[in-house]
């Protein structure tokens, strides 16, 4: 299969329809908001170079799912953008490329680039698909503190709500502390677990330079129980002028009262209020 370049042709439309059309602009701008209109004539008009087929069904014509995968795969090989028709016709076939796509994310030779793999998540994501959540719970298991590609699965994982709590809540105690740390991100907003409330607190006494992050997760947990430890950072001689606003805000949201105090000599503070 062909790997064609959709934005170039697509290029070269837009700037032979300009030239045709320019007269009827007042201004450079006015071209620029027509472009949406343009780019519908693009997909809609017969191409030579697809053999008579308009750019917007071109890829309708294949329904294969291990096809239609196999192919995004290789445009990302190419260094050639993935059209988005391409990927619209993924979502249509649907349930077939569900499992196709989840195959290629279990593969893990080099054969597969990462573009490949991070559109593939953005794929199933986008089909509302949950068949790969015990996949994207063991890639946080033991998944570095930087991860584009598990934090692109977390963001797939927070979007599958509760149809993935459970595993998540089950498989918590195997991860390393970057995964727990990202997991714990999606699980903040299912509050009622004490094994959850008890790493969120965990983390928030371990890391003193991210305790608003950490403050803000107890905030969503809703453990009265953390306003004694939040109420003892926010008093704390060191205690940033933002780590303050994020534990004053947890502590208002756990029912208590923040301290009082300023900060007229906090950095932050100041360039806040010049």
């Amino acid at each position: 299969m062909k790997c064609i370049n959709f934005d170039e042709r697509f290029a070269d439309f837009t700037a032979k329809w300009m030239k045709e059309h320019r007269g009827e602009y007042k201004t450079y701008d006015e071209m620029e908001d027509d472009l949406p209109r343009v780019y519908t004539e693009f997909l809609n008009m017969p191409a030579k170079w697809l053999d008579g087929v308009t750019p917007g069904a071109y890829f309708t014509q294949f329904e294969d799912a291990k096809d239609l995968v196999d192919w995004m795969v290789q445009y990302c090989q190419k260094d050639i953008p993935v059209p988005d028709m391409l990927m619209e016709q993924i979502q249509a076939v649907g349930r077939p490329c569900e499992k196709r796509l989840l195959t290629l994310l279990r593969d893990e030779s080099d054969a597969i680039p990462e573009e490949a793999r991070m559109t593939a998540i953005g794929l199933l994501r986008d089909m509302g698909s949950t068949l790969p959540k015990m996949l994207y719970i063991q890639w946080q298991l033991n998944r570095e503190m930087k991860d584009d590609l598990a934090d692109n699965a977390l963001d797939s994982l927070r979007d599958m709500g509760k149809e993935a709590l459970q595993p998540m809540l089950e498989n918590l105690n195997k991860a390393n502390e970057a995964g727990q740390e990202a997991l714990l991100d999606v699980l903040a907003n299912f509050p009622g677990h004490e094994n959850v409330y008890q790493l969120a607190v965990r983390l928030f006494e371990k890391n003193p330079n991210r305790r608003a992050l950490f403050a803000s997760y107890l905030a969503k947990l809703g453990v009265p129980r953390a306003l004694p430890i939040l109420i003892a950072a926010a008093n704390e001689e060191n205690c940033r002028y933002m780590d303050f606003i994020e534990l004053r805000a947890a502590i208002e949201e756990l029912g208590g009262e923040a301290p009082e105090r300023e900060f007229y000599d906090d950095p932050e503070y100041e360039a806040l209020h010049p």
